[in-house]
């Protein structure tokens, strides 16, 4: 997976998408692994810092091979990251009309630069009085988004915590077949994508969900600012969920290009 890592992480870097967008909304009540856990209860994004964290490969082996290995992975942190990253769930926030941002990381244990993180949060909170504004410790929050998924709207955390707990996230919505995400540089070029990445199992099997990458273009469309456009994607997706329409993974009986066909076909017909 070198070659998958080096396109998808040098694209990231290289254009600086500092944004990683992930939206979890349940689609269907039935689709939820959680008793008594319905979409009224799973519905948040997830902002996670995409450009710094331990992901920037700053460290090394020393005698790889032997028993004397010594393995170093540094955690990049700089204000100008956190605070980009912090700025912009809050500001996606006040813009989308909701009310609560919570911030995770594990300032407990790794007290430098997370300690940087806690100093973002709350003077960036500060700007914006009509937000509550929270914190959880990772730890806790992957608890919580098992146990109280509900209290949750706006999530901002760093990129090692936001790919872990954005799996959870898919989980909860029915699936990594079903989650959408962007990598974000406003006003910039933007890239957009499952979670899941590429299947190369799958292949040609006429078996993989295409919900989560069809979902991934209503995110480009809303980055865009084609809402409406965003919109019709989206409705068309819940139908497809709410008949059937899908693959076996959500409970269908489609193939690949056979849910395809009918989310295309939806997006055609007259609202």
């Amino acid at each position: 997976n070198r070659h998958a890592r080096d396109i998808l992480l040098g694209t990231r870097f290289e254009l600086d998408l500092y944004v990683n967008y992930r939206p979890v909304r349940l689609l269907d009540d039935r689709l939820s692994p959680l008793k008594n856990c319905g979409r009224n209860e799973i519905n948040f994004v997830v902002f996670r810092e995409n450009t710094e964290g331990v992901y920037v490969s700053v460290g090394g082996r020393f005698k790889a091979g032997t028993d004397d290995e010594i393995a170093i992975q540094e955690e990049v942190n700089t204000y100008k990251g956190v605070h980009r990253i912090v700025r912009h769930a809050f500001e996606y926030a006040k813009t989308n009309g909701l009310t609560k941002v919570c911030m995770a990381d594990k300032s407990n244990a790794m007290q430098q630069g997370h300690a940087l993180w806690q100093r973002v949060f709350k003077e960036t909170s500060a700007l914006y009085p009509g937000i509550t504004a929270t914190h959880q410790y990772i730890d806790a929050m992957a608890m919580f988004l098992v146990k109280d998924p509900g209290q949750y709207q706006v999530i901002v955390t760093n990129n090692l915590f936001g790919d872990i707990i954005t799996d959870i996230g898919g989980a909860l919505q029915g699936g990594l077949g079903m989650a959408a995400s962007g990598n974000i540089h406003p006003g910039k070029t933007s890239l957009f994508e499952p979670v899941h990445g590429s299947a190369p199992p799958l292949a040609g099997k006429n078996v993989a969900n295409p919900i989560g990458a069809i979902l991934s273009s209503a995110l480009m469309l809303e980055t865009l600012g084609a809402r409406e456009e965003s919109r019709a994607i989206e409705t068309a997706v819940e139908a497809a969920v709410a008949e059937g329409q899908t693959t076996s993974d959500i409970g269908g009986s489609l193939g690949t290009r056979e849910a395809g066909d009918f989310i295309s076909k939806r997006i055609k017909e007259p609202a």
